[in-house]
């Protein structure tokens, strides 16, 4: 009988040395992204403005494996390999014949999986000079991650907190402060994009379209600073794909691969980061494995957005990306899953679910928190709002099992604890929690204003 395990680790040798970029793989093509002003192909060199010129090689890259460089190897030591978790008492609550496992990435000084790219996002824009970094962030968990890998290489941190995450979760804006950071809840006095947006509606709670605008905007206007993002490009999931390969090298040592792998999706990529290792085997191989993207009901891209060219800001500073979306003057409602309001998608994430290679769908803020309490009574850890939407999947696929009478090994990334989100977890406790769910006539309504 083979041995039963409830965490599988890995050594700090065993890390993997290379990022994987699944555009390799793809069987069509990205679209290009297109120069804001003039809607043709967009000038690499112009991004050079606001991103490093190792980062536009990564975003264009068409190789299948980047190797990770030694001094970001050196930092992803202080907390990486993260665990892979069995969750065997949610098993036997659901009594399922299904293994869940979960991979881990709340154990990071952040509390989050965003510190995969916010390490090596410092690491090139110092390389090159760079003084500060200007980003935005929504719960916080992206901003909290470049605070502190600005903090480890000597750079300056200015960060366009949302403002309903801003007044949602102080604790997250005191954890970048203490790193160092300029907390701005936004839309801003500070800058152009904040104030057009503040003269049209003063109690805008923001959306991260918003606080990308004025993030731009800053490092635009400012020769010593650079942009950072913490999802959608191709760079960025480009990093967090070191999730994904730690899991594949943690399930071989237990023989063990997923037939189901489930991640939230904002921008994508966390669920990009988890899954990609593996849809390289379905890609390459027929390996019949399933990825669902879920998302919030308040903020559909994939599930009710359109395919098409958008910009990835309100004020329409970024380039156009092909991605699905819901519209960039899309302010989302204020839920708590703040890293999951965001109009668009990763553009790979999109081409992938208009190929059919991956599935979507989308949940509603208490059946998701229903989820989270059932996982923090039966795990121990309390997981992000954002980290729940996979949980909330991955009982619905666990019990499916049980129905069928079928086994199925499913994997979830856990990409953040919700230490910092416990206001939200009143509020549902409490029954002030409510189901927001956008629909169709008002998605409609935002599309129209496409460029």
């Amino acid at each position: 009988m083979r041995e039963e395990f409830y965490k599988v680790f890995l050594t700090e040798d065993e890390i993997p040395h290379s990022w994987y970029n699944i555009t390799a793989d793809l069987k069509t093509p990205l679209d290009p992204p297109l120069d804001p002003s003039t809607k043709e192909l967009i000038d690499p060199s112009k991004l050079k403005a606001i991103f490093p010129e190792e980062l536009i090689k990564q975003e264009m890259t068409t190789e299948a494996f980047v190797p990770i460089p030694e001094e970001v190897l050196e930092f992803y030591k202080q907390y990486r390999p993260t665990p892979l978790i069995r969750a065997k008492r949610l098993e036997k609550i659901l009594d399922t014949p299904a293994k869940i496992f979960y991979k881990y990435e709340g154990a990071t000084p952040s509390g989050s999986h965003k510190l995969n790219t916010a390490i090596p996002q410092a690491y090139y824009n110092k390389k090159e000079g760079i003084k500060r970094l200007a980003t935005e962030t929504g719960a916080g968990q992206w901003g909290s991650a470049l605070a502190i890998a600005c903090n480890f290489f000597g750079l300056d941190c200015t960060v366009y907190m949302v403002k309903v995450s801003y007044n949602q979760k102080p604790y997250r804006r005191i954890l970048m402060e203490t790193f160092g950071a300029k907390v701005i809840p936004s839309p801003s006095e500070l800058t152009e994009a904040g104030r057009k947006i503040l003269a049209q509606d003063p109690n805008s709670p923001g959306s991260l379209g918003i606080a990308i605008s004025e993030a731009v905007e800053d490092a635009a206007t400012h020769p010593d600073t650079n942009y950072s993002l913490g999802s959608v490009l191709n760079h960025v999931i480009l990093h967090q794909t070191i999730i994904g390969e730690e899991a594949k090298l943690q399930m071989e040592k237990i023989d063990e691969y997923p037939d189901i792998v489930i991640g939230c999706c904002g921008g994508g990529s966390n669920f990009a980061g988890i899954s990609f290792p593996f849809l390289r085997d379905k890609l390459r191989n027929g390996r019949n494995v399933r990825a669902i993207a879920v998302e919030p009901a308040a903020c559909p891209t994939l599930t009710k957005g359109k395919y098409t060219y958008d910009f990835g800001d309100v004020a329409g500073l970024t380039p156009l990306l092909k991605m699905y979306t819901v519209g960039s003057q899309f302010v989302p409602p204020s839920i708590h899953a703040g890293g999951l309001r965001y109009h668009g998608d990763s553009p790979i994430v999109s081409r992938l679910y208009k190929d059919g290679i991956i599935e979507a769908r989308a949940y509603k803020q208490r059946e998701v928190f229903e989820a989270a309490i059932l996982f923090a009574r039966s795990e121990g850890i309390i997981p992000a709002p954002e980290s729940a939407h996979a949980i909330k999947a991955a009982i619905d696929e666990a019990i499916k099992a049980r129905e069928e009478g079928v086994r199925k090994t499913i994997l979830i990334s856990l990409s953040g604890h919700g230490n910092f989100d416990l206001a939200a977890y009143d509020d549902y406790l409490n029954g002030r929690l409510e189901d927001i769910e956008i629909s169709d006539e008002d998605i409609k309504k935002s599309l129209i204003k496409l460029p």
